[in-house]
């Protein structure tokens, strides 16, 4: 995994910007490069490949949602923590639109080991969600993960259903509130109290 480094921050996020608009496969290292102001060559030091660069920005990104889960456990909501959650989430969505993009759009153009390093990501984030929301006991393996899959999967992509209708911030974030804790309570088979997070 590459080290972040602090001096390459700015360049980072412009990188970020262009896969997201573009898409990481349309971007190549001399177009990459000059969008960054740097020679081609330069690049290599900060990152082996573009796809190092993909990786970190991805690993950006599951780090922001763990620290979200674990700032939300801190708070110790009292009963019902899905509004809460759905809230830091739609959060989360404004703060980094470009990460969710890159993440749900380009993870596939990582190499084998880098998607497995991303999939092993995923699943931590899915199961600590997971245990956040306490669902049923007696549920067996392959149906809390696939239920947490799908819990993951509706808070990370529902925000960008609304993202072409006329709805001001308030509007939407209502919508997606009722929306989301509708669902989600469904695939839990209840209210979802706030438990450890791992």
């Amino acid at each position: 995994m590459a080290e972040r480094c602090s001096n390459f921050a700015e360049s980072r996020d412009k990188a970020l910007e262009l896969f997201a608009s573009k898409g990481f496969g349309q971007v190549g290292m001399r177009e990459l490069a000059s969008h960054l102001g740097l020679a081609p060559g330069s690049l290599y030091h900060h990152y082996p490949s573009k796809q190092h660069l993909l990786l970190d920005l991805i690993e950006e990104f599951y780090d922001e949602l763990h620290c979200t889960l674990q700032r939300l456990q801190k708070r110790k909501p009292q009963g019902d923590c899905l509004p809460a959650l759905i809230r830091a989430h739609l959060k989360l969505h404004r703060e980094l639109p470009r990460h969710f993009r890159l993440v749900e759009r380009d993870s596939g153009c990582l190499s084998p080991d880098q998607q497995a390093r991303v999939r092993h990501l995923r699943e931590r984030y899915e199961l600590q969600l997971l245990q956040l929301l306490a669902p049923p006991p007696g549920l067996g393996e392959a149906t809390r993960r696939a239920t947490a899959h799908a819990v993951a999967s509706l808070l990370n992509s529902a925000p960008s259903w609304f993202n072409e209708q006329s709805l001001s911030e308030r509007e939407r974030g209502v919508l997606l509130e009722n929306l989301l804790s509708g669902a989600i309570e469904r695939l839990l088979g209840g209210a979802a109290p706030c438990n450890a997070v791992a």
